[in-house]
């Protein structure tokens, strides 16, 4: 992209968004140029791009469109309802994730040293896969799964073990179960780490017994916790015994992976990920850390929002806005708008919403229509479902009465050992069966061989009654334990009462053809108009959210503050975009619509999209741990994690900045006695000396 040169479209409506007018006009002079051309609706020339003019024209056409004339519209339209032309429906596509196939064995070395391992390890998602030489790394990296993990119950006691990434399939069944490693981005809970990475190492074919022996490069946060790299480094270390390991920030290996690489670039680097977003400068090639800042919204606070939007939009599919479609409609139906408050006016006029307002098709059953089933006909199906009803108590009192007859021959069996005079065996049967003495023994088989009984008799009657055809109205069901229909076994939600109701008629109406009053496809809608930009707004105004905090733009600024103008002029030069969260259509425009708010007149900046802003951070780490493997100077050896400790590591031009830390040291007992001794003498000496 060429650098913007701004210097003859200064005049005019650019004032309105503070930018100065021409040098040497008073302001008197540039208020009226202004107004003449708003009358006169004169153009400055070919407007540059990422820029709305606010002329007249367009204020004439937010009036039409937002006036009395646009609400009677909006009232007809809402009035009409199904009628509405069926444009712009999506479904969800629920998409379910497929189990990854384990690798029967890792890639094989073309020199002495083993294959690195890649791992980014994301707060939404990890990649994982081999740094190869080559085409043999694939196009992406051989496993991507969410980054959660749900324990089964009854594991302990041989049940099914905890769940990782895509074998859990659908989330949304299980969302009240799943657990992630991370707070925020920072990995705080290593136990589901483990299971994260042995979920990674066991899918990638890790062939070495006992311990994973190749080198790996492993992405952490910004200004990552010491706390936190030291026990991610003791798991790696001690648990699975690498060779070697390096850290890396993933949105700085983005960033080397869209530049040539003989270059020594400084820039701005906005990253915006599943809980964070963060603005990193770069200059000569290294992070600035001291001027790094983090906004806390991301991805996941855009469709938490999203989600509160809609349910309190369509309370009545309150279980059906999950936050899996939220992320959906996010990734597939946001975007951002360039000039928000202007969009919103946009979103005013009928043509405009009726265009551009995507509907989100739930999925619904059309089982609870109107029947047309005549009298007959709902007699037989009544019938139907009584037998239906009856065949399934009888099943249930078969296998009552067989657990019945099972713990009857028991007790009679240990009644038999009283009679044939064995005692021992009696006495400990009895303590197996929890009884005191022989005559509550018999009391109990009295009481059950009792129940057999009648058990036996209600089954004789129950086959007695279904030879029987039931041709009253009102079927009388004798000692039949009570039993709902299920909506599966009822067609039409009026069956429900004269199966179960005390007075039925006795002659019954024919029932007319019901027609649906309204269109149940239409109403299991979702209408997402405004909300399309309402929900990755957040990251520029967080005051949607009730956050006190600034947004990108703000943080921007206040960073470029901080640096002399000539560094600003460089900095700006190379503003990258990256992370999951930034691939929102029109993105690119809003923020260079923001930069060109707040650069000063006649100034020239680029913004930059990663090509993959979601791969572009693995990318990076396997080129860097290709073009280092040999490189002892940025790789943490086992040998020098045991010697200074597990927040060690080398830095290196995608890393952070290295700050050891100083603990004071602590005197010892036998210092501190004599150091009290000392004290004691000399105070005794001195009052000697006194005396």
């Amino acid at each position: 992209m060429q650098p913007r040169d701004l210097t003859a479209r200064m005049v005019g409506p650019q004032r309105s968004r503070g930018w100065p007018g021409p040098r040497g006009a008073s302001r008197a002079q540039r208020a009226a140029g202004l107004g003449e051309e708003m009358r006169s609706g004169s153009s400055l020339g070919p407007e540059p791009p990422g820029v709305t003019r606010r002329g007249g024209a367009s204020r004439r056409r937010g009036g039409r469109c937002g006036g009395g004339r646009g609400q009677r519209a909006r009232r007809k339209m809402a009035a009409s309802g199904a009628a509405a032309p069926a444009g712009n429906v999506f479904p969800f596509r629920d998409a379910r994730a497929t189990p990854d196939p384990v690798l029967e064995a890792g890639p094989v070395a073309p020199g002495p040293l083993p294959v690195p391992l890649v791992l980014d390890n994301g707060s939404f998602q990890v990649r994982a896969g081999w740094a190869c030489p080559g085409p043999d790394a694939g196009p992406e990296p051989r496993l991507q799964f969410r980054a959660v993990c749900a324990r089964g119950r009854g594991a302990a006691r041989g049940g099914a073990g905890p769940q990782v990434g895509n074998a859990l399939g659908s989330l949304e069944p299980l969302r009240w179960m799943l657990r992630s490693p991370f707070d925020r981005n920072v990995p705080v809970n290593l136990e589901l780490q483990e299971l994260l990475f042995d979920y990674c190492f066991q899918h990638l074919g890790v062939s070495s017994q006992g311990c994973v022996d190749h080198p790996i490069v492993l992405t952490e946060a910004v200004c990552n916790p010491l706390y936190s790299r030291q026990m991610m480094s003791e798991l790696l270390f001690e648990c699975y015994r690498i060779p070697k390991l390096a850290y890396g920030i993933d949105s700085l290996f983005s960033f080397y992976h869209n530049k040539p690489k003989t270059s020594i670039s400084s820039g701005l680097i906005i990253s915006s990920g599943y809980q964070c977003t963060h603005i990193l400068p770069i200059l000569e090639g290294r992070l600035d850390a001291k001027n790094c800042k983090r906004i806390n919204l991301g991805g996941s606070q855009a469709a938490g929002y999203l989600q509160r939007l809609l349910q309190l939009k369509y309370p009545g599919h309150l279980a059906a806005i999950t936050l899996s479609r939220m992320e959906e409609i996010l990734h597939e139906h946001s975007y951002i708008a360039e000039d928000y408050a202007e969009e919103l006016q946009k979103w005013r006029c009928p043509d405009y919403y009726e265009n551009n307002v995507h509907k989100m098709q739930l999925p619904f059953s059309s089982k609870l229509l109107g029947s047309t089933l005549t009298a007959e006909e709902k007699q037989e199906r009544r019938q139907q479902q009584l037998r239906r009803l009856q065949e399934l108590n009888a099943r249930r009192r078969e296998a009552k009465l067989q657990l019945d007859q099972e713990r009857l021959d028991r007790l009679q069996y240990v009644q038999e050992l009283l009679e044939d005079g064995q005692m021992d065996q009696f006495h400990k049967a009895l303590m197996e069966l929890n009884m005191d003495s022989p005559e509550e023994l018999q009391s109990y088989i009295h009481k059950l061989s009792s129940a057999v009984e009648q058990a036996k008799q209600k089954i004789l009657q129950s086959e007695v009654a279904l030879e029987v055809d039931v041709v009253d109205s009102k079927p009388e069901t004798p000692d039949l334990e009570p039993l709902e229909p299920t909506l599966e076994d009822v067609e039409n939600i009026n069956d429900f009462e004269p199966l179960f109701s005390e007075e039925t008629p006795e002659v019954e109406k024919p029932v007319a053809a019901v027609q649906p009053v309204f269109n149940l496809a239409a109403y299991h809608q979702l209408f997402v108009g405004t909300e399309r930009i309402r929900a990755p707004e957040i990251i520029f105004q967080p005051s949607l959210l009730g956050e006190e905090q600034a947004g990108v733009a703000e943080t921007l600024q206040y960073i470029l503050d901080r640096y002399p103008k000539d560094i600003q002029e460089v900095l700006v030069q190379n503003v990258f975009l990256t992370g999951g969260n930034l691939m929102y259509p029109g993105l690119k425009g809003r923020i260079e619509k923001e930069l060109l708010a707040m650069r000063p007149f006649q100034s020239s900046f680029q913004v930059q999209l990663a090509s993959n802003p979601v791969l572009d951070a693995w990318y990076g780490a396997r080129d860097w741990a290709l073009d280092h493997l040999d490189d002892d100077a940025v790789w943490v050896t086992r040998k020098e994690y045991e010697e200074k400790g597990g927040e060690y590591f080398k830095e290196h031009s995608a890393s952070n900045i290295y700050v050891p830390i100083h603990l004071p040291k602590q005197a010892s007992r036998s210092s501190e006695a004599q150091a009290s001794g000392k004290g004691s003498g000399a105070s005794g000496g001195s009052a000697g000396e006194q005396a």
